[in-house]
């Protein structure tokens, strides 16, 4: 898909009012009269985040941080600025999709960096009409703002482990009624997203306790509280996960111990029919060597032509008593050998 770059530029005055402007110019000169500057790029290039340089004094490295999807959450200090980079969910049908959302926070400004989702909106778009609502907080500092717009990034990680858990138990449920048409794939599908959920909220907590310690000098004493809240969402989401991960691992033990006790069964029925067979043929083997020594003529020139009639009755009789002692002899035995269960 062919996208645009664009980029928004807002000015917030001291009442928490935001006006849009056509230029970083233009919104610097607007913040000079006690508010700040707020830029939101969407789906950047170079030659876009030039301007940031040269008129914020942005390091070229945290720009190129920008242009990079690959960066794990972080904090950058610098003199100017303190450089973060958070990860946002996209969730789809059936997928997770990772984004980056980098930000810049200086005493007169806050700049936002992110990219358009597999359906082409922003990040932010939604959270304009929210922001504008909650003037009375965003009007005390740029450090404020970002809050806002943290902390709804961090909602979505809620969502994402939501969707995975409900995933999770979709599993259990296909695992432990119908284990033989169960795929392991999606285990290990709900597996890998939960490692990217997991390697988020990980780092994301530790830039947050960073900005709790104050390690970054733009961030107002007032709005350190709200930072706190968002650590202890980020805390649970992380104790979520891991719960999750080690769920995954326990349903697949489960796929591989009641896969592995059906086969099990299956060979035991086969056994216990391989055992029948062989009963069978026991038992008629000496019927057939005595059949097969005497034969039908062979046995009345035995016996004489003129007794076949209770020769044959005899024999049929010792045949039969034959038959029946090898059939006790052998349910004897079977009754001796170990319970397979059948």
């Amino acid at each position: 898909m062919d996208v645009q770059p664009s980029v928004r530029y807002f000015i917030i005055d001291p009442a928490g009012n935001l006006s849009l402007t056509s230029t970083l110019s233009d919104a610097l000169a607007g913040a000079d009269h006690g508010g700040y500057l707020w830029a939101d790029y969407l789906d950047p290039t170079n030659e876009s985040l030039a301007e940031l340089a040269t008129q914020l004094k942005i390091h070229p490295l945290s720009l190129e941080d920008c242009l990079n999807e690959e960066q794990l959450p972080k904090l950058d200090v610098f003199p100017d600025y303190s450089f973060m980079i958070f990860n946002y969910f996209e969730i789809t049908t059936d997928i997770l999709i990772a984004h980056e959302l980098d930000l810049f926070l200086g005493s007169r400004f806050l700049i936002t960096v992110s990219r358009r989702d597999s359906q082409g909106r922003s990040l932010l778009a939604d959270l304009h009409k929210g922001i504008e609502r909650d003037n009375l907080k965003i009007r005390q500092g740029p450090s404020f703002l970002m809050h806002l717009i943290i902390d709804n990034v961090v909602d979505r990680k809620f969502n994402a482990l939501e969707m995975l858990e409900e995933k999770l138990d979709e599993d259990e449920d296909e695992i432990l009624n119908r284990t033989g048409r169960f795929d392991p794939a999606s285990l290990m599908a709900t597996r890998r997203q939960l490692l990217v959920v997991r390697k988020a909220v990980f780092y994301e907590r530790e830039v947050l306790g960073k900005l709790i310690r104050m390690d970054s000098p733009f961030i107002a004493d007032k709005s350190i509280i709200y930072f706190r809240d968002i650590y202890d969402h980020l805390s649970k989401y992380y104790e979520i996960s891991e719960t999750a991960r080690d769920l995954v691992t326990s349903l697949l033990d489960i796929h591989l111990s009641i896969a592995s006790n059906r086969m099990a069964e299956t060979a035991n029925r086969t056994n216990a029919i391989m055992r029948r067979l062989t009963l069978i043929t026991t038992i008629f083997m000496p019927l057939t060597l005595i059949s097969g020594i005497g034969g039908m003529s062979e046995y009345t020139m035995m016996i004489g032509q003129e007794n076949w009639k209770w020769g044959y009755v005899l024999l049929l009789v010792l045949m039969g008593v034959i038959a029946t002692v090898n059939y006790l002899f052998l349910a004897r035995m079977e009754k001796q050998l170990p319970e397979d269960g059948n």
